[in-house]
């Protein structure tokens, strides 16, 4: 039998049927490390392994090729993940594949050229390049954060701890590690060396059948299974041997991580002044039905901070989700042109104006604005996603969302774009206004900022609030739309790590789940149950404190851009060098 050959020693069927088994693998391991419909917590283990595959494919494919194993990567992975998109709309879920297609179109060449750049130590550029790329698709218009490999460890309170050091970012650098170092392993298998020291046994082999007789080889060949056991782990001894200081350096970045996790996941916050919050889950999209709906979602709610305020001991503060009420308050207050929605408002105030406690309500805040709107007909109406505080039954403050979703709620490319832009005013979507001010709430003496949905998934956002002053962090959302178990536990997971960073509670309130509290160890305190309508009322700790990352930010994935910039510039010098010598 021939002895073990890499992928360059088999033949193209071969390989083409191993990199489609990679590629299939590490779709289901991405998907699976995250909350998902069979496991609703994820399974945050896997994620440690999950881009081995990847790695493998990169590491062994042709250049060519490696565009089209990174487009279908990056559509298959977040189609698995992601797959409650389509509830929103048909094509919602086919935009975002198609984004992460082009994404990982890029990226694969990259980490190929990483590949093909370092040959020794290519592993850590890859590692690098995989932070940056998780870090720069939050930027900007399109910028989404579900699937940063570190919020697959959400429920891992000692592995999150670090967050509060290094952001989410920290725990991507420690779970990404272990598959760029697996996967160079297995790329010894493919190295110069071993192709030479392969194609020199067949030689032999091919001589010695032509003399009749079996080679030493042939005679001393040992089964497939077990030559590729021996070949990999003698790939596995020199890569430990030849790397011992890097992986050294993982192993102790893993053991501090757990130490520090240990040690500061199991505060108390004896001694800190506590907020007590009721949360209100009325478990209805507010955005279906019309004017009955939103009168029958005012009755849950009412019925439901009711039954809250009539707890022992009272609660600070009630919290309603995001756009819990649609008709426009301050629109209807003030403009009255529809009478039915004016009537269900002036009822919405002359129940808070009976009630002692502030109430926080997520609202379409609509306003006449002729400076940003100077079409005469649509009344100059701007509108904004809002979260008030009312204090018997006015208007104190308010905060207008800073990071619309895009395309749903933000298109900011309207002169570029025309007819997309029409085409989404048509497919009534909520094309709201952006605000500019990260609102701190000071509520009877609370000190508190509301991200509103899935402002929550970036750091930057509650970063912000925090060094403005925020003591908790309340956020509002709606996730029912989605009809998703697993959509709103994504999203939950992402919540967790903005409670880390800054060392801060955080309670959620939310239209259908996943309505709780944390605390400012990321873990969960109370939680309601999903698609039901509850209730729950909680204390929570106020934290003053500032954490590293809240002084300093996103500084690991910048370090890990600058690290893959040098690197790539040092690889065109060298390459330059060489050619004038030659």
């Amino acid at each position: 039998m021939a002895e073990y050959q890499g992928p360059a020693g088999r033949r193209r069927p071969v390989v083409f049927l191993l990199h489609l088994g990679a590629l299939i693998a590490a779709a289901l391991l991405f998907a699976a490390s995250f909350p998902n419909p069979l496991f609703s917590n994820g399974l945050p283990l896997l994620a440690w392994i999950a881009y081995v595959p990847v790695f493998y494919l990169v590491n062994t494919c042709s250049w060519k090729s490696s565009v089209v194993w990174g487009a279908l990567y990056g559509y298959s992975a977040y189609g698995l993940f992601n797959y409650w998109l389509t509830t929103f709309h048909p094509l919602a879920g086919t935009f975002v594949g198609l984004i992460y297609l082009l994404y990982f179109a890029v990226l694969f060449p990259l980490l190929k050229a990483a590949s093909y750049c370092f040959r020794r130590r290519g592993y850590l550029v890859q590692w690098a390049l995989w932070i940056s790329y998780e870090y720069l698709r939050t930027l900007g218009f399109l910028g989404y954060p579900y699937g940063i490999s570190g919020y697959s460890q959400w429920q891992l309170w000692p592995v999150t701890q670090i967050a509060s050091l290094f952001g989410v970012w920290g725990v991507s650098a420690l779970v990404v590690f272990p598959s760029a170092a697996c996967a160079w392993i297995l790329r010894g298998l493919d190295s110069q060396p071993a192709r030479q020291k392969q194609a020199a046994s067949r030689q032999k082999q091919a001589a010695s059948r032509r003399e009749g007789r079996p080679s030493r080889q042939e005679q001393a060949a040992l089964p497939p299974a077990q030559d590729l056991k021996r070949a990999l782990k003698n790939s596995a001894i020199r890569f430990i041997f030849r790397e011992r200081y890097m992986l050294g350096a993982w192993v102790f970045a893993l053991v501090f991580t757990l130490v520090f996790g240990l040690i500061r996941g199991s505060d108390d916050y004896a001694g800190r002044p506590y907020a007590r919050l009721a949360l209100i889950q009325h478990n209805d999209d507010p955005w279906r039905g019309g004017i009955a709906a939103n009168r029958k979602n005012l009755e849950v709610l009412k019925r439901l901070s009711l039954e809250a305020l009539a707890e022992d001991p009272r609660p600070d503060l009630v919290v309603w989700s995001e756009t819990a009420f649609v008709p426009r308050i301050f629109w209807h207050a003030t403009y009255r042109e529809d009478q039915e929605s004016y009537r269900l408002v002036r009822e919405l105030l002359d129940f808070l104006e009976t009630q002692d406690v502030p109430f926080v309500i997520g609202n379409d805040d609509g306003r006449k604005d002729p400076v940003k709107n100077p079409d005469p007909s649509k009344d100059h109406r701007i509108d904004y996603n809002a979260a008030i505080l009312f204090d018997r039954g006015k208007e104190i403050e308010k905060y207008r969302k800073l990071h619309l979703v895009p395309f749903t709620e933000s298109f900011p490319y309207k002169k570029q774009f025309p007819r997309i832009y029409a085409a989404l005013e048509k497919a009534d979507t909520h094309l709201w206004e952006p605000g500019d001010t990260p609102t701190v709430f000071n509520s009877r003496g609370i000190k508190f900022s509301t991200p509103i949905c899935f402002e929550d998934s970036f750091g930057y956002l509650s970063r912000e609030f925090v060094r403005q002053g925020a003591e908790l962090i309340v956020n509002l959302t709606n996730d029912a739309w989605s009809k998703s178990l697993s959509a709103q536990m994504q999203h939950l997971s992402m919540a967790v790590f903005r409670a880390v960073e800054n060392r801060r509670s955080m309670v959620r309130s939310t239209a259908s789940g996943q309505t709780c509290a944390i605390d400012p160890s990321g873990k969960i305190l109370a939680m309601a149950p999903p698609f039901s309508e509850a209730r729950l009322t909680v204390s929570v700790p106020l934290m003053d404190e500032e954490t590293l990352y809240t002084r300093r930010g996103d500084y690991v994935p910048l370090l890990a851009i600058g690290f893959s910039l040098l690197s790539f510039t040092w690889a065109l010098i060298r390459i330059a060098i060489n050619r004038k010598k030659v």
